[in-house]
């Protein structure tokens, strides 16, 4: 079972801390929309682009259900990225920028 980040504690993360938002699905889904903010690294590719992110930074990492960015968050621990956390689906993730 995934455990997921809860929404107060992403939104958190997001508007003041600086967190990275990282969508792990595919191009084709990204551009079929996504969370404000967030940069496509799919995540058969996320060890080839981990160049690409702040290790110094909060990671939240996200796809369509949740199952994917678990992967994401195993592959970025792995390398030695020690603040990832699984944002879940992009259902789960659009919930931050819903007005509180």
């Amino acid at each position: 079972m995934n455990s997921f980040i809860s929404i107060d504690a992403a939104r958190d993360l997001l508007e003041n801390h600086g967190a990275q938002l990282i969508d792990v699905r595919n191009p084709p889904e990204f551009s079929g929309g996504t969370a404000p903010g967030a940069v496509n690294i799919p995540v058969h590719v996320i060890s080839d682009r981990a160049n690409e992110l702040d290790a110094d930074k909060h990671i939240l990492v996200f796809c369509r259900s949740g199952a994917r960015s678990e992967q994401a968050k195993v592959i970025l621990n792995g390398m030695g990225f020690s603040q990832v956390q699984n944002a879940g689906g992009l259902g789960h993730i659009m919930n931050c920028f819903e007005a509180v």
